[in-house]
């Protein structure tokens, strides 16, 4: 399962460089430039909500099996 999430985190940080280099910065929230955006906050979220479940797996080998 972990090396699973980190298969993730690894395509949530490619889609967030792909979608960085369809960007325009002069027009963020028209176009294709809305959709990139609004992926790139997406793949960030789901990167964060990863490194949760990470931190809460690790607590709980921890700190739950006694």
């Amino acid at each position: 399962m972990k090396y699973f999430i980190y298969t993730l985190i690894v395509a949530a940080v490619a889609l967030i460089i792909y979608n960085a280099t369809v960007l325009d910065f002069s027009n963020l929230l028209i176009g294709d430039s809305k959709t990139a955006l609004m992926s790139i906050i997406a793949s960030a979220c789901v990167i964060v909500l990863l490194f949760i479940l990470l931190i809460s797996r690790t607590i709980q080998q921890k700190y739950g099996r006694k």
